[in-house]
Order: C-alpha cells, then structure tokens, then sequence
C-alpha cells in the first residue's frame, strides 16, 4: 500500500498529515510513504526528510523543482509506488485512523479498483450525497459517486498500470477529475466505504488550499477534456447523457452565472465563443431533460448564442426573483416563467420541469411522478366524488393504501 504525498509549502500542515499516516491502524510493515516536495521554501523538504529517518513506515523523499500545479508530484509517485493499491494524500490534509485497513479491506473483498472512503470538510465544505451508505460496487450512472471526482481515494496499482494511467500535465485545473474518471470508466468498479470518516479536507487559514483560480479559459479546458473522455468511453444515449450533466454542471455552468453579469462585454463573447463548440459536441435533449430550470435555460441561451437573453435571466436571478409554476397543454405539463417564457425567443420545453425543484422554501415535483399511493388516493376520492353526485352513497375508506 503507497500513499503518494505531493507536498508545496504544506507547513505546519503536514505535521498531522504525516502523524495520520505513521497512526493507522493498517500495519507499517504493509505501507510505504512516497513523499515529492514540489520545490518548497517553507521547511517542507526539509520536514519529509526528518520523518523518514525515524518513521518506521517505509518512506522515500523526492526534492524537486516546482512543477506548477499537482500532476507532475503525482505521477512522479505513481512512478515510484511498489505497493498493490495507491492513495494520493493531500500534504494538508488527513487520515482517520482507521481509513487505510477498512479501504484495502473493502477492496480485496469486491476486488475493485477504485475504493471511496467517506470525506468531511475541516474549515471548509465537503461533498455529501455519496456517503449514504457502504456499498461494496457502486453503480457510476444511478449513484453519486460522479460528483466525487478528486484524487483523494485509493486506486489499484495495476490498474494505472496496466492502462498507462497518469494525471494530465497539461491541464491546470480538473486534472484530478479526468483521472478518477477515467478509473471510473475502466476499471473494474468502485466501492464506497461510507460508515467511518476516512479522509478529512482541511480548509487552510492562508486560503492556499482553494485551487487557484487563474484564466476561465482554464475552466473551459477542463470541462472540454472532461466531456471528451466521457464521450470516448460512453455511446451517445441516456446513459452518456447522466455523465454529462457533471461536466456542464459542475465545470461549465459555474462560468454563466450571475457573476457574468460585472463582467466586461469582451469576458462574456469570449466565455460564448468558448463554451460554443462544448454544446454543439456534446448537448442533447436526454441531458437538457436531466438538468433544473434555470440550468438548462442558461445553456439553451449559450448553445443559441443570444447572450441577451442569458443576461435577462441572470438578473431576475441576482435580483432573487421567483418564477410562478404553470401548466400548459393537454398533459399538464409543469413550466417555470422565468424571463421570455411563452415569447418565442427560447424553446417552451426549455421551461418545463423535468426534475424536482425548489422554489424558494416551495419543493416543486414533477409532474407524473407522483407515488402510488398518493394515485389510489386520489383515484378513489374521485370514485367517490362521483358517486355523491350520482345520488350513491360510499363506504369510506378504513384501511391504509
């Protein structure tokens, strides 16, 4: 078992990083530590090396240049790991105790190649819906798990092997999503260690955690990359289209905010004519339908190229206005009037309700979706509506449906 540690200017940080390494309960005998100071000038270099020389895990230091973001620390590890499975441990962050014996269990017992152990925030938020509940092979389209895309898991070493797996140097952000995913995609499984918090994500006084935020047109690379391997490994249909909602989401949309709108007329043409080539790739009805509302009239807006239009719906956004819910047609469909609803300009079904939303403190379901239950109820209150009108007289119903 190898745990790879990247490490820049990580003190005093790393000191519980290290410490939660050396306090497994997994025995030292069955770890190694491969730490790479990436061209550090606060002790850190200086710190890997006075552990190694008394930990008893076996532990080897590599000192280099820096390399300018955390791909290069990491495969230089992938490089030199001799253990069956690897973790890549953020130099701020840290184990619970247990964390390595109850992933490498997890993953000789369902043979998979991709184990999650359970993360919580410290001084910062966390990703949560994925840790429901332990499962020993999570479904990637059905679960959540692709919307936990960071390197912090343990993977099978012959997996990277095999596959020639390593993180994109040439991407400076969302390198750790294109390789988890395509692990993901590849592998054979994943499993999810959800009832013990295995990982703790530090949130660092000097901010110096939060991945840099350089040029936008950063973003639209990741998300470019992204939707690409997705693309390369899932044919088009409903299935590609669940995957795709994490690219557009998660790494596109954030891009068409209401933070657009104190952006200068030169950002905003350039982020359209950027975002262009993604929507005409890789947008279609089965993810149109998979995203809410405003989601998806953002996009719509992007993909037609009327950023006037997108304007309009950012400010009633910003100003936090609430659309009204309506239904038109015959099937009752469900609408939300945000701005240039039933006008023309965009599609009506690009209005529509396709997923549960909330409005306001308002949870607004799809039509249709309703529960069985709920369907007798009704049914049978219209039976009796019925019969009242028709002079008949009832039972009431005594039994629960």
């Amino acid at each position: 078992m190898t745990v790879i540690i990247g490490a820049y200017q990580a003190m005093p940080y790393l000191i519980r990083c290290l410490e939660s390494v050396e306090a497994q309960t997994l025995p030292a005998g069955r770890m190694e530590i491969v730490a790479i100071d990436d061209g550090s000038t606060d002790g850190t270099g200086e710190y890997l090396e006075e552990f190694a020389a008394r930990t008893a895990i076996d532990m080897r230091v590599v000192r280099q240049e820096n390399s300018g973001g955390p791909s290069g620390p990491r495969n230089r590890g992938i490089g030199l790991a001799r253990g069956r499975y690897v973790f890549f441990l953020d130099a701020d962050d840290y184990f619970g105790e247990e964390a390595l014996e109850r992933m490498v269990a997890m993953g000789d017992r369902a043979g998979t190649d991709v184990v999650l152990g359970k993360v919580v925030g410290v001084n910062r938020g966390a990703a949560k819906s994925m840790w429901k509940q332990t499962v020993e092979r999570a479904d990637l389209y059905s679960s959540n798990i692709k919307f936990t895309l960071s390197a912090q898991k343990l993977f099978r070493r012959d997996l990277l092997v095999r596959l020639g797996m390593t993180f994109d140097e040439g991407l400076k952000t969302g390198e750790d999503a294109l390789f988890t995913m395509e692990a993901y995609l590849r592998g054979n499984g994943v499993s999810v260690v959800a009832d013990y918090t295995c990982y703790y994500l530090v949130g660092r006084d000097d901010g110096k955690h939060v991945t840099k935020s350089g040029s936008y047109v950063l973003r639209f690379d990741s998300a470019r990359a992204l939707a690409g391997l997705i693309a390369a490994h899932v044919p088009p249909g409903p299935k590609r289209d669940i995957l795709m909602v994490r690219p557009f989401v998660i790494t596109l949309l954030p891009q068409f905010g209401p933070a657009l709108l104190r952006q200068s007329d030169e950002v905003r043409k350039k982020k359209m004519e950027l975002a262009a080539p993604l929507l005409e790739s890789y947008w279609s009805p089965g993810l149109a339908r998979r995203l809410k509302v405003h989601e998806r009239l953002r996009l719509v807006c992007v993909s037609q190229g009327r950023l006037d239009l997108l304007l309009d719906i950012l400010r009633f956004m910003s100003d936090k206005k609430e659309p009204r819910a309506v239904r038109k047609g015959l099937r009752g469909r469900l609408y939300l009037t945000y701005p240039h609803f039933a006008e023309g300009a965009l599609p009506l079904s690009a209005y529509e309700v396709t997923v549960p939303e909330r409005i306001g403190r308002k949870r607004i379901d799809v039509p249709g979706r309703q529960s069985t239950a709920a369907f007798l109820r009704r049914l049978a209150g219209k039976a009796r509506r019925t019969a009242r009108s028709a002079g008949l007289r009832m039972p009431r119903r005594t039994h629960k449906i």
